[in-house]
């Protein structure tokens, strides 16, 4: 059986005065894993990792490792498009107790097919932690297709692949080229987590389940009991929310709607921006019309 799968959320990083508030992500992560999440996944491109320092990041993961007590696993956003520099965050998540590190494809060198493969063959086996692969061509400038995938998840210690192509056949391409039985295969966008199950998959890391993650366990737990229709109806609701979500870069109108839930301050970092004047009354009309949230 595959180790990682469910419903995961691509946690934000509270700030507060320019600085990682660490109140606020205790009880955010409190409050996912209360709600039925399966799993935190902080210091990706939600939770602005980039902009995070080292100590930041080793920090944030911690405080995640605390709160989820062992009750759900810690995916610790860990990329960047230097190999050496990778394993160093990986070492240092694993360090801070992490159970596994989200990987991105290297951006801006846009290695080759062959580039890819030795870059995630050398995190796993130097990083010292499981290693989920995170394909997301819109932020890297880079496709990871499905024949390197396959052959990326028979390398030891590589587990699973976040798959943020926009390409909804991929599940199935990657599944039809034979990979371990337990290799994970989960969506990168809220909106193919039905079509992502229903593929093959094993599960979803999401942006919209910051703001809704007990509806998005009970989509997952929906589809893992039988029923599909109370999946399908799940997902279609799910639709204008997460249209929402992404009117503008995110983590921007996922940070806004939390800080309008009273969870976070309305908080990011350069060259981040806060939502604009325009997308934030959309955003607020979303919010209403899914009722619940606000």
């Amino acid at each position: 059986m595959a180790q990682f799968r469910g419903s995961m959320v691509a946690l934000v990083t509270p700030f507060r005065g320019g600085q990682v508030d660490e109140r606020a992500l205790r009880e955010l992560a409190k409050w996912q894993i209360e709600e039925g999440i399966d799993g935190l996944v902080p210091c990706g491109t939600t939770g602005e990792g980039a902009t995070l320092t080292p100590e930041e990041s080793v920090r944030v993961v911690r405080i995640c490792v605390e709160e989820a007590r062992g009750k759900v696993p810690v995916i610790a956003g860990a990329g960047s498009n230097d190999t050496r520099r990778t394993i160093e965050n990986v070492q240092r998540a694993r360090e801070a107790g992490a159970d596994a590190a989200l990987v991105v494809t290297p951006y801006y060198n846009k290695p080759t097919p062959e580039g890819l493969f030795r870059h995630f063959e050398a995190v796993a086996k130097q990083g010292g932690l499981p290693v989920v692969m995170y394909n997301v061509p819109s932020r890297t400038s880079v496709d990871m297709l499905a024949d390197t995938i396959a052959r990326c998840a028979r390398v030891p210690g590589i587990v699973a692949v976040k798959e943020a192509s926009g390409n909804v056949v991929r599940v199935a391409e990657i599944l039809s080229l034979g990979v371990p039985a337990d290799f994970s295969i989960l969506s990168g966008d809220d909106m193919f987590t039905l079509p992502t199950l229903a593929s093959g998959g094993q599960g979803v890391i999401s942006v919209v389940g910051n703001i809704a993650p007990r509806d998005l366990a009970g989509l997952y737990d929906a589809f893992a009991a039988g029923d599909l229709r109370k999946a399908q109806q799940a997902q279609i609701k799910f639709a204008p929310l997460v249209k929402a979500m992404f009117l503008e870069t995110n983590p921007l109108p996922v940070k806004y709607a939390l800080s309008k839930m009273g969870r976070i301050a309305h908080e990011l970092r350069l060259p981040l921006a806060p939502i604009s004047e325009t997308a934030a009354p959309k955003v607020d009309a979303a919010l209403k019309a899914y009722g619940g949230l606000v």
